[in-house]
């Protein structure tokens, strides 16, 4: 299966995530709309809401290029 690359994928994308719904999706956005893109996976954790825990659900799903 593919990963969901955080820089690109759309909000119903980043929803198909365990532990990311609309609200987080959207924080995701806004967060690379304001900072630009992420450079490594980890950075997600910077955004609002997502800690070690959803991080440690998503980290095998997710890219950045």
């Amino acid at each position: 299966s593919q990963k969901v690359n955080i820089n690109t994928a759309a909000q119903e994308e980043l929803m198909t995530l365990p532990g990311i719904g609309e609200v987080r999706a959207a924080s995701i956005i806004a967060y690379r709309e304001e900072n630009g893109e992420f450079t490594e996976i980890e950075e997600i954790m910077n955004v609002k809401g997502i800690k070690t825990g959803i991080f440690s659900k998503i980290n095998s799903l997710i890219c950045v290029k």
